[in-house]
C-alpha cells in the first residue's frame, strides 16, 4: 500500500478540507497521486450528511454546512481528532468490509487506553456505555466516488460538548454524546499515531 500520511497541527478550514480531498480523489482515480489518510482538528462548525432533517437542528443560529458525505448533522471543534481519508476500493469492492475495518480500527485504539467501546449495526458510530447510558464517542461519515472512498471518522476527546444540545447528534435522540477525557482521565497527545498504525495495518486484511 502506498498512502501518505499528513498530520495538521493547527485547524484545517471545513470547506478547505473537503476541496482538498475531493482534488486528491480525481487525482487518485487518475493515478497521478496517493492514497491519503489525514489527521486534524476543524475549528466550531456543524456539518449536515446527506441524509439529514432540518427538524434535528435545534438552535438555527448554528453555522450549518452542507456535506455530501453520508450520515445525518455532527459538530467538528477544536479537542476532536478528526480522520480524513482518500482511499481507493476498486479491487476489494466491499463497502461493509471498509466500514468494519474502520470500527475495529477506532475500538482497538481505544482499547489500547483501557476504554470498551463497541459498534451497533443499527446506529453507525463507535459507543460507550457506563451506567447502563450509552453515548458515541467517535461518529463515521463517508462517501464512495468511482470505488474511492473519502470523507472519514471523527472521535471526541476532550472537545465542548455542550454544542451537541444545539442538535440532535446523528439524529439519534434515545443516546447520548461522550467524549474520552469524561471516560477516562489519560494523556491522548498520542492517540493519532495509535489510530494511523491500527487503520493501515487493518485495511491490509
Amino acid at each position: 500500500m502506498n498512502i501518505e500520511i499528513k498530520k495538521s497541527i493547527k485547524p484545517i478550514n471545513y470547506s478547505d478540507a473537503i476541496n482538498f480531498l475531493e482534488k486528491r480523489l480525481e487525482d487518485l482515480h487518475r493515478n497521478k497521486d496517493k492514497e491519503l489518510i489525514w489527521t486534524l482538528e476543524h475549528n466550531e462548525i456543524f456539518t449536515a450528511g446527506t441524509s439529514y432533517k432540518e427538524n434535528e437542528i435545534l438552535d438555527n443560529s448554528i453555522d450549518l454546512i452542507k456535506s455530501n458525505r453520508g450520515g445525518k448533522i455532527t459538530c467538528h471543534a477544536p479537542g476532536q481528532l478528526i480522520c480524513y481519508f482518500v482511499l481507493d476500493l476498486r479491487k476489494k469492492r466491499d463497502i461493509r468490509k471498509f466500514i468494519s475495518c474502520i470500527e475495529k480500527s477506532i475500538i482497538e485504539t481505544l482499547k489500547d487506553y483501557n476504554i470498551e467501546t463497541f459498534s451497533d449495526k443499527d446506529n453507525v458510530g463507535i459507543w460507550h456505555k457506563k451506567n447502563h447510558t450509552t453515548n458515541k464517542v467517535a461518529a463515521i461519515g463517508i462517501r464512495i466516488k468511482k470505488w474511492i472512498a473519502y470523507h472519514g471518522f471523527a472521535i471526541n476527546i476532550n472537545n465542548n460538548l455542550d454544542q451537541y444540545k444545539k442538535i440532535i447528534p446523528c439524529g439519534i435522540e434515545d443516546k447520548g454524546i461522550t467524549n474520552l477525557i469524561s471516560i477516562a482521565d489519560n494523556d491522548y497527545s498520542n492517540l493519532d499515531n495509535l489510530l494511523i498504525e491500527k487503520f493501515t495495518s487493518n485495511l491490509k486484511i
